[in-house]
């Protein structure tokens, strides 16, 4: 049950690079509305260019999806692998070198209680959400929960106290060793009714209407395809089933430092959608009774992430609930 098959990674692979295409990245520093109409083409053209020949091997600009892609996807497998001291959302690389998260402490500042953190699997929790979307999920017993970007399974864990013997709960994850990791904690706490599987959050690895609630935590902010993460996760919900989601969200535009940053995307920062355009995604889907509000030690939370960078000015942790009719 732990280990990843051949055919779920092969699957994974050829859908992360199917879309794969070989794109110039403009490294010259010109604002290309500021140029005159006549001029742009070439511009654009001269400022064309790819890889260490354009912007210098050690850049951390972003140049193309796939690149993000494949950032993320390795980030969160060194996560995986070094538990607490791996670096994901709100990660300080320079604060975390030799000193692990305070699990405990994080825990209960993003709104987990102390009985949270009891019963479920050491490995379970590993430092990475932005709030609690349990706290708001309202499940019952007898439910089939789905928790987008499972990780280690820390709320999943938790979705299977609420549920109990009669719920399901699933988790999907993009990374393989989260996946592995997340099957060793429910075979060590000898679930019968939970299931990690390997897939994108775009591309649902579910059945149509087979879900009650889905839940997330810091999770829909890395996608690069948010619009298809809405519309796969209104496929898979039955009707009236329940959105619970805690995310981070720009408030204002993000400077473009911050954008073309890859540590700050694999952050949970530069991939931040505006509350706006995730409150038009989400009714263009089709979801009604959108409810969305900032955590209340939002600003809070965000100046540990990233001391220098003044982020909590553009982002903030959002509670994000909505409904399929």
């Amino acid at each position: 049950m732990n280990n990843v098959t051949i055919n779920e990674k092969k699957g994974l692979f050829s859908r992360l690079t199917e879309k794969k295409i070989k794109k110039g990245s403009c490294c010259c520093n010109i604002e290309l509305e500021e140029v005159p109409e006549n001029d742009t083409k070439e511009k654009k053209e001269a400022c064309s260019c790819s890889g260490a020949d354009c912007c210098g091997s050690g850049s951390d600009m972003i140049e193309n999806k796939e690149e993000i892609r494949e950032h993320i996807l390795k980030n969160y497998e060194g996560v995986a692998l070094k538990g607490s001291q791996g670096c994901g959302c709100g990660c300080n690389t320079l604060q975390r070198e030799g000193n692990p998260l305070d699990l405990k402490e994080l825990s209960l500042n993003i709104g987990y209680s102390e009985s949270d953190l009891t019963g479920v699997p050491n490995d379970a929790n590993m430092g990475l959400g932005c709030g609690n979307p349990i706290a708001i999920a309202a499940l019952k017993a007898g439910e089939t929960v789905l928790d987008l970007g499972s990780g280690g399974g820390f709320d999943c864990f938790l979705a299977r106290k609420q549920v109990g013997e009669t719920g399901f709960v699933i988790g999907v994850d993009m990374t393989s060793e989260m996946i592995k990791l997340s099957r060793m904690n429910a075979e060590k706490s000898e679930y019968s009714n939970m299931e990690f599987r390997l897939g994108e959050i775009e591309h649902l690895p579910i059945a149509d209407a087979s879900v009650d609630v889905i839940i997330s935590n810091c999770v829909i902010n890395l996608s690069l395809e948010k619009e298809l993460v809405f519309k796969d996760a209104f496929r898979v919900l039955k009707h009236g089933g329940r959105l619970s989601i805690s995310d981070i969200v720009a408030t204002a535009e993000l400077p473009q430092n911050i954008k073309q940053d890859l540590s700050m995307m694999a952050g949970c920062i530069s991939g931040a959608e505006h509350i706006g355009n995730i409150k038009k995604m989400l009714e263009e889907t089709g979801f009604i009774n959108i409810k969305m509000s900032p955590k209340d030690n939002s600003r809070q939370i965000l100046k540990t992430w990233a001391p220098d960078r003044k982020i909590e000015d553009f982002v903030a942790s959002f509670i994000i609930e909505a409904q399929k009719n």
